[in-house]
C-alpha cells in the first residue's frame, strides 16, 4: 500500500518496531480496547491513529487471538507472554460517552500532534447521530464499517447475523453531518466487503471520501477463504503462525499492487461513463444514482429514496 500511495492498518495494536524503518510501516496505527502493544513509540510512528470502537462484521465484539497463536514474536510485539489468549473486551472499557471519546482523541493528539485521529463506527440505525458527536469531539476521520467482510477469525454467528450494509450507515452519516453543518470538518471512510471499482464509485456517490479494503486484498495475494484463521491451519500460510504452513504462502507485494491498479482502471472507466473527470467530483453526487428494478416483487417494494437523498455538502461544487 505504501508503494501505491495508500495506507495499511496495523490492526488492533502492536507492530514490530523494525518495520518503522522501511516501506513495511503501517501508516495507520489502530488502538483497540485491549491496547495490545500500544506504546508511545508505536503511536509516534503513525500518520493516522484509529480508535476501533467496533467492527461491522462483529459489532460490539472485540478482537480475539487464541492463545495457541500467540508466538514469542507476537508476545514481544504485544508486550505479553506466549500462549496467553488476547481479547479486546466487547465494550471499549474506558469509553461510556462522547466526552470520554473526546478525551481519548485529545490524549492521542498529545502523543502525536501531527497524526490525524480516526474513529471506527458500525453501520447501524442511528450511526449518524453518533458520528455527529464524534465530529464535535474533534476526530479527523470517521470510518463507517459495514456488516459484510471480516475474516474467518470472527465467530460464525457474527459473520452471518450481525451488522447492516455499509450503504445505509454511510448515507445516514453523510446526511446527518450535512444537516448539522459538520460535513466539512471530517473525512468519511467506508468499508464492508469492497471488491470492485463499482463499489468504490457507489460509495463516493453516497458521500465517502476514502475507501478501505480487507478481504479482497488477501484474496489478491492468495487467500482461498478457507475460514480457518482462528484454528491456525490456514492452508496457504496467511493467517497462521505455523512455519510449515507459512512456507506455502504464495503472495508477493506485486500481486496486491496489480490488483489495485486494475481496480483504479475500472474506477476511471465508470467515472468516464458518468461524465466525471475525477473521483473527487463524484463525492456526494447521489443524484447520479437511481433505484433499479430487480424483478423480485418483495425487493421492488423497498423504497430507497431516503438513502439517495440529494442533499449536497454546501461547500461542495
Amino acid at each position: 500500500m505504501n508503494r501505491l500511495g495508500g495506507r495499511s492498518n496495523s490492526g488492533e495494536g502492536g507492530e514490530a518496531p523494525e518495520r518503522f524503518l522501511d516501506e513495511r510501516i503501517s501508516r495507520i496505527k489502530q488502538v483497540a480496547s485491549g491496547r495490545f502493544g500500544v506504546t508511545p513509540h508505536y503511536l509516534a510512528n503513525a500518520e493516522e491513529l484509529q480508535i476501533k470502537m467496533a467492527q461491522g462484521s462483529k459489532p460490539g465484539e472485540g478482537g480475539h487471538l487464541p492463545g495457541h497463536k500467540v508466538t514469542p514474536e507476537i508476545a514481544r510485539i504485544r508486550h505479553t507472554i506466549p500462549g496467553v489468549s488476547l481479547i479486546s473486551p466487547p465494550p471499549h472499557h474506558d469509553i461510556y460517552s462522547i466526552e470520554d471519546l473526546a478525551q481519548l482523541i485529545y490524549d492521542l493528539k498529545q502523543v502525536n500532534a501531527t497524526a490525524h485521529v480516526c474513529v471506527k463506527l458500525v453501520a447501524t440505525a442511528g450511526v449518524g447521530t453518533i458520528a455527529a458527536g464524534v465530529t464535535k469531539g474533534y476526530a479527523d476521520v470517521i470510518h463507517i464499517s459495514g456488516g459484510s467482510g471480516g475474516t474467518g477469525a470472527s465467530p460464525l454467528s457474527s459473520i452471518k447475523h450481525a451488522g447492516v450494509p455499509w450503504e445505509l450507515g454511510l448515507s445516514e452519516t453523510q446526511q446527518t453531518l450535512i444537516i448539522n453543518g459538520l460535513r466539512g470538518r471530517v473525512r468519511l471512510r467506508v468499508d464492508g466487503g469492497f471488491q470492485t471499482g463499482r463499489d468504490v464509485v457507489v460509495a463516493a456517490l453516497i458521500g465517502a471520501d476514502e475507501y478501505s479494503f480487507g478481504t479482497i486484498a488477501m484474496v489478491a495475494e492468495g487467500c482461498v477463504m478457507a475460514r480457518a484463521c482462528h484454528s491456525n491451519t490456514c492452508p496457504v500460510g496467511i493467517a497462521t503462525q505455523r512455519m510449515d504452513l507459512r512456507e506455502k504462502f504464495p503472495g508477493t507485494p506485486e500481486m496486491v499492487v496489480a490488483f489495485f491498479r486494475y481496480l483504479a482502471h475500472e474506477i476511471r472507466e465508470i467515472l468516464a461513463s458518468l461524465g466525471l473527470r475525477s473521483l473527487e467530483e463524484a463525492i456526494g453526487r447521489s443524484d447520479l444514482m437511481r433505484q433499479r428494478t430487480t424483478g423480485m416483487p418483495t425487493a421492488d417494494l423497498l423504497d430507497l429514496s431516503p438513502m439517495l437523498d440529494q442533499r449536497r455538502n454546501p461547500g461542495q461544487q
